[in-house]
């Protein structure tokens, strides 16, 4: 059988080793160091936008500190979009709050700005106090129509929180992902578009605040000689031989956001012919994806097949792709939260389907791709 093209593999850059090294002969392995440093620094630089970056152990680390600098506390609502992974809405959890769900918008697939301000609405109703905080995704890489989202937020005065996990390196309106909302959560997961084999990191708009975050994520330690601690911590920092891994990715990052992209315009070509299947792209020049995944929507009614037919086909050789997200509303464990949509995010999940958009894809393995598509379909 041919080797197993997977759906988003880590992709190294070449200098990773260098800077892992680096840490190892200056016997510098805890949870700081240049590398921490530097790579904080480069963030912060292609990011932009006066952020201030707080390197992590997780993504997931990061949601959480952001919501616990956003003031959440147990009891509290969080609004979160539906359509998402569950780490998006996990770590409201940790702090005792409660998800309240909103679907999606046909164009972004990310959260419905008109679904927004009904949940803020209707939760101030139903609890007598609104939600404290708004967490949006910007999801497979494709920016939310942050204009509206922001100014509903601003109507309301509930901050938002950007999972911007899947996001590094798209823009809105020329912004990058991540420096639009009050806070920002990245990923550098094993399968994201640059990769620490795990991490995050937490984006902030001051230094003060990445100072604190620092600290609380480093057990919360109080200056003193001895062991204190005045406020509760989490053992969240990024190692400095991670870092180094990352200073090796953000040398390539340019490259592999173009590699994703050009993974996109393939299956755009690979598609336009096939009625009945849409592939996932910006719906104007507002917004530039990354295409961290390059995911299509098939409609049985008119090509005849669906979405787990071509999955199951497809991994008949050896191809892997996966299902969109099942929407955190339909969850077993989120099954008594509230939710507020008219159920865009439940039709994506029943006919979309991710494919395999790795930047190291290479010319054969899209050959392959495109011989078992065309077969499906033919």
């Amino acid at each position: 059988m041919d080797k197993k093209i997977l759906l988003s593999p880590p992709d190294l850059g070449g200098q990773e080793l260098k800077y892992i090294h680096e840490a190892f002969d200056t016997k510098c392995i805890l949870s700081q160091g240049t590398n921490i440093e530097v790579f904080e620094k480069e963030l912060e630089k292609f990011i932009g936008g006066g952020s201030f970056v707080a390197a992590l152990s997780t993504g997931t680390a990061a949601l959480h500190l952001g919501l616990v600098k956003l003031g959440v506390k147990a009891g509290d609502e969080v609004i979160c979009q539906s359509f998402t992974s569950s780490a998006s809405a996990n770590p409201i959890t940790y702090l005792g709050a409660k998800p309240v769900f909103v679907d999606s918008e046909a164009d972004t697939w990310n959260m419905c700005p008109k679904a927004l301000e009904d949940a803020i609405k209707s939760r101030a109703i139903a609890t007598s106090k609104k939600p404290i905080a708004i967490v949006i995704v910007n999801l497979y890489g494709m920016p939310a129509k942050m204009d509206e989202i922001m100014a509903v937020a601003r109507k309301y005065e509930v901050p938002v929180l950007e999972d911007a996990a899947e996001g590094l390196g798209s823009t809105y309106k020329g912004r990058q992902c991540g420096t639009i909302g009050h806070m920002a959560a990245l990923s550098f997961n094993g399968n994201k578009i640059i990769t620490t084999s795990g991490g995050g990191a937490l984006v902030c708009q001051t230094k003060e605040q990445k100072d604190h975050v620092v600290f609380l994520s480093t057990q919360a330690r109080d200056t003193a000689a001895h062991y204190q601690h005045s406020h509760i911590g989490y053992n969240y920092r990024m190692s400095n031989i991670v870092a180094g891994i990352g200073r090796g990715q953000m040398e390539v990052l340019k490259d592999r956001i173009a590699a994703r992209r050009s993974n996109n315009a393939f299956y755009q070509d690979l598609f336009k012919d096939i009625e009945g299947v849409t592939v996932f792209t910006e719906p104007s020049e507002d917004f530039f994806s990354n295409h961290w995944l390059s995911c299509i929507t098939i409609d049985e009614a008119v090509c005849g097949k669906n979405r787990e037919q071509l999955r199951l086909a497809l991994l008949e050789d050896n191809i892997e792709t996966r299902p969109l997200w099942k929407p955190m509303h339909m969850q077993p464990v989120f099954q008594d939260a509230p939710y507020y949509g008219t159920n865009v995010a439940e039709k994506l999940f029943d006919r979309g389907l991710c494919l395999p958009s790795g930047s190291n894809l290479t010319d054969e393995d899209r050959e392959r791709i495109a011989k078992a598509v065309r077969a499906f379909f033919k």
